[in-house]
Parts: structure tokens; C-alpha cells; sequence
């Protein structure tokens, strides 16, 4: 059977998502086909432990999709299909070994109390910090959010000088190059609040002192102090659910389970895509790929008389997958106790990174193939603010333990002998419950379930998220910006005319702000100068 569409797109992540509910509102009839059962990609919500527990198996912090210009557009129709936004006003917390910790809350006098506590000169210097990013972060989301290389995104710049001057852009340019080790030392002199902002480099793939891992923190530090978090009521993939409702209501079509053999090429053409049944999908305007670039690569392997195709398969194969992630859902009967206190737990993120010489050791130990002695670990506490996502009394807890290696050589701590994901998963779940249990003292007798997701299983899952990378590539310099995900691909086009890229693996990078997708829709709709 073979049917016609304007546009088709293949993956039914929040990217592709995106495009598709933006080209449907401006009346193009689209169909999305997804290789797995449920949408969402890398955004889902599960009962992953126990009935009436809903876990997010992945993302969880919403904040760059509340903040989005796809959202921004389109905000009354995903409301109305059911979007629904939990803010919160305390952001995120590193507790300490000593039974201290320290946070970022909405209110910048209980921030800078907290950071006066332990140096009076820090907390003038994070006032200062958030006064530039008042002047800065403008001009920073600008250029973030317009393709490289374009009009839009020379726009950015030019308005940046006109605004800053040549000091001013200096010193973003700066900070683009600068190691999070590098900007945090020139900053503050205290290590907790320099442990506190750092751990948002890891969030990444940036050890702190890989170039280039200074704007992550900045950028989340700073944004989380202006605006609070935000996450999804009842899981993240809130918005996921709000996008297919909403696109269904547009006239546009989904297909789950419904895996993409080759997107069929002809005259340098993309001309639609032949599914794993023999069905052909005709695309008369666009095929957008909401894929990893070597995934795409596959798809259009193969196609005689025309070089891009092989060009990009070159120009991609060598791009890198950042450190595995794994993560850890707790089913807890009660909330988790911490050491620090009973004001920690208000937090929705709590970092366990105490210092740079931990994130620095596990960073290179995961880095060299070996199980980090002590893993970093970002604690999600989603009930703290949403308890509707676990029965009355209950919590859950997402522990995302950062980072680690696709490929087990050794063990940093000599204790685990497995070199296979599949065996050595639940020990080193073991390991990062011990750890953090000595933060929250009683948290084992608490667990009534826990699901264990190893680097291994995510790729299972998704496979966008190669060796278990769940940002679906290095965000590092040279794969970033105008190389992401390679150099004279960083446009979003595919290889071949009509033929589109969007997600994490593409400009500007993972995150849950629809980006790329929501870019690529706004051109193929006429609505953006195409980039030059």
C-alpha cells in the first residue's frame, strides 16, 4: 500500500514531534513513524516498579521546554491537549560528605544568604554573575536558537556587539572556550559553591577541566536562579502526550511500531520512506530524520549516482558518542531522609559531585573504560513537587548516575569482575545506593522496588542513544556549534534534497527545548531565511 503525504517523519521523539505539530498547524498533512510502541524517544514516563508508580525513565526537567519558542507558539494548543507544568521554586542542591549542602532557590536573598554563609565574596560575586547574565543571556538564546551557519544567527551576533561591545562578546566567546574548572575559579573561591555549579558539566559530557563545559553551568545555574525549574504533573512525558493529542487534532497521523527500512531516493530527491511491512509513504514536500546521524546513514546507504549520501556516511562515521548513563528508579515508602536535613528535600535535583577531584576522578575513569569507584550521582526527587506521581505517602526517587563507560574494561575499585553490562548492572546499582545512603541514612529499608537501566539498556530502548549516551552525541567543542554533527552538515539538512535532520545528535544539542525541531519547521513552513 502506498500513501502521500506532504511531509513524513521518521522518529516520534519531541523533536520530530515538533516539526510535525508545526507544519500541521500551518496546514500540511504529515505523518510521524516511530520503530517503537510508545512516542517520545528519550521524554517517556513509565510504571517502571510498581503500579501507581510513574517513573521518568529519562528527562525529567522540563525547564527548556517551558522556555521555548516552540512552546511559546504553540502554547495553546498543547494546554488545551492536556500540557500540564509543575514550577518549581527551589532548583537544585549539592549535598556534601560533611552533612552540609547548598542550593540554588528561586529567591536570589536565599541564595546569596546561603552562598554568604561561606564567603562573603562569593555572594557578591554570584550577584554580579546574575547581572551579566541579565546582559548576556539574551543574546546567548538568541544564537542558540538560529541555525548554524545563517542570517539569523549572524543577526544574533551583530546585535550582541551592538549591545556588549567587543568586550562584552569577547568574554561570551570566552566562556563558550572556557573549562568549567577554568570560568568557576575566576569567579568564586569558596569549593562548595564551586562544586555546587560544576556538577551541571557532567549533566553533559564535560569533566571539569574539558574546554568548552563552562556555558552548561553558567547557563543552567544562572536560568534556574531567574526561573526556577520546571517539570511535567504526572511524569515528563506530559508534553509528549499534549504533542501526538495535539498533532492528531492538526489532522496529522502517527504510527508506532512501525519501523523504517530506507528512505527512497531518487533524482537526489528524498521521496519518502518504505517501512519494514513493504509500505511506501510518499513524501511530496519533506522527509524529516528525528534519527542519530549513523542511523540515517543506513537508511540511505547505497544510492547510486549521488555522493552525498556516502559524503555524509564518511563525514558522520566519526561521530562520538559521549559517556554512558545509567539510571535507577526507586519505589520508596517514604521520602528519602538526608543528612544535611529536612529542607534538602524540597529540592527536585540533588547533586552528589562533593568537589572537583571526585567529578574530575570518575570523569577519567569512565573516560578510560573503567566503572568509577565513586560515581557522580544526580538524585530526581519529582514527588517533593508533584506528588501525584506516586500513591498517596509513597515517593519515588530517579537516580542518574553520571558517568560511566559503554564498554566495561576494568573496575576503578577493584570489586566487580563482570565486563558485560547485563552482569554487572545490579552491583554497580548496588554501589550508588551504598553511596547514596550515606547521604540519606535508612534509604535501603525504604525500597519496596527499584528498576536498574544500564548504558546497554538505554541503546535497547533507543536507539539514538548509542553505548547508552543519553544526550546522542559529545556536546564537546569540535561537535559542537558549526560541527554538530559534522562540519558542512550542521544545517539540518540531510543528504539529499527534501531531506531533513532533527534532534540531540544536530544544532543546538540535547535538552528538551524542540530546537532543531522546531527550526526545521518553522523553514520548511516558509517562515526562515534558509540558511547560507
Amino acid at each position: 500500500m502506498t500513501l502521500e503525504f506532504d511531509a513524513v517523519v521518521v522518529g516520534a521523539g519531541h523533536n520530530g514531534l515538533a516539526t510535525a505539530v508545526h507544519l500541521a498547524s500551518r496546514g500540511w498533512s504529515v505523518t510521524v513513524v516511530e520503530k517503537a510502541s510508545a512516542p517520545g524517544g528519550a521524554v517517556k514516563t513509565a510504571e517502571a516498579t510498581l503500579p501507581g508508580f510513574r517513573h521518568d525513565l529519562y528527562a525529567m526537567n522540563l525547564s527548556m521546554f517551558a522556555g521555548s519558542p516552540f512552546f511559546a507558539s504553540h502554547r495553546d494548543g498543547l494546554l488545551k491537549h492536556g500540557l500540564e507544568l509543575v514550577p518549581s521554586r527551589d532548583g537544585f542542591a549539592t549535598a556534601f560528605p560533611d552533612g552540609t549542602w547548598l542550593g540554588v532557590s528561586q529567591d536570589i536573598e536565599t541564595t546569596t544568604a546561603r552562598i554568604a554563609a561561606l564567603s562573603a565574596a562569593d555572594a557578591r560575586n554570584w550577584r554580579a554573575l546574575m547581572d551579566r547574565f541579565g546582559r548576556e543571556a539574551p543574546h546567548i538564546f538568541a544564537l542558540l536558537g538560529a541555525e548554524l551557519p545563517s542570517r539569523a544567527a549572524m543577526g544574533a551576533v551583530w546585535k550582541a556587539w551592538r549591545a556588549l561591545g567587543v568586550a562584552g562578546v569577547a568574554d561570551i566567546a570566552k566562556l563558550v572556550l572556557s573549562s568549567p574548572r577554568a570560568f568557576l575559579d575566576a569567579h568564586f573561591e569558596h569549593p562548595k559553591v564551586k562544586a555546587m555549579l560544576g556538577a551541571w558539566g557532567l549533566h553533559l559530557d564535560f569533566g571539569p577541566d574539558v574546554a568548552g563545559g563552562a556555558l552548561f553551568p553558567y547557563l543552567e545555574s544562572c536560568a534556574c536562579q531567574s526561573f526556577g525549574m520546571v517539570f511535567g504533573r504526572g511524569g515528563a512525558d506530559t508534553i509528549i502526550r499534549a504533542m501526538t493529542g495535539y498533532l492528531r487534532s492538526l489532522g496529522g497521523d502517527i504510527r508506532l511500531d512501525a519501523p523504517v527500512e530506507a528512505i527512497e531516493i531518487e533524482g537526489g530527491r528524498a521521496r519518502g520512506v518504505r517501512l519494514a511491512s513493504g509500505e511506501r509513504l510518499i513524501a511530496r514536500r519533506a522527509v524529516v530524520a528525528n534519527l542519530h546521524p549513523k542511523g540515517l546513514a543506513k537508511l540511505v546507504a547505497g544510492r547510486a549516482g549521488d555522493r552525498r549520501p556516502s559524503d555524509f556516511a564518511a563525514k558522520t562515521a566519526g561521530f562520538r558518542a559521549g559517556p554512558g548513563t545509567m539510571m535507577i528508579h526507586l519505589a520508596l515508602n517514604g521520602p528519602a531522609e538526608w543528612r544535611a536535613g529536612a529542607d534538602l528535600g524540597r529540592f527536585p535535583y540533588v547533586h552528589l559531585a562533593p568537589d572537583f577531584g571526585t567529578m574530575g576522578r570518575t570523569y577519567n575513569e569512565a573516560m578510560a573504560g573503567l566503572l568509577p569507584a565513586e560515581p557522580v550521582l544526580v538524585v530526581g526527587q519529582p514527588t517533593a513537587i508533584d506528588p501525584t506521581r506516586a500513591p498517596e505517602g509513597h515517593h519515588i526517587l530517579w537516580v542518574q548516575v553520571r558517568v560511566l563507560p559503554a564498554d566495561i574494561r576494568g573496575d576503578a575499585a577493584g570489586a566487580i569482575q563482570a565486563r558485560t553490562w547485563d552482569e554487572a548492572k545490579e552491583a554497580y546499582a548496588d554501589r550508588a545506593i551504598a553511596l547514596l545512603e550515606t547521604y540519606a541514612p535508612g534509604l535501603s529499608a525504604k525500597i519496596l522496588a527499584r528498576a536498574v537501566h544500564s548504558p546497554l539498556d538505554l541503546e535497547r530502548d533507543n536507539p539514538n542513544l548509542v553505548g547508552g549516551d543519553s544526550l546522542s552525541g559529545s556536546h564537546q567543542l569540535d561537535q559542537n556549534f558549526l560541527f554538530r554533527p559534522a562540519f558542512g552538515w550542521s544545517k539540518h539538512r540531510g543528504p539529499a534534497d527534501g531531506l531533513f535532520m532533527v534532534g540531540a545528535s544536530t544544532w543546538p544539542g540535547a535538552g528538551t527545548g524542540a530546537g532543531s525541531g522546531f527550526m526545521v519547521g518553522k523553514r520548511l513552513a516558509g517562515e526562515a531565511r534558509p540558511a547560507r
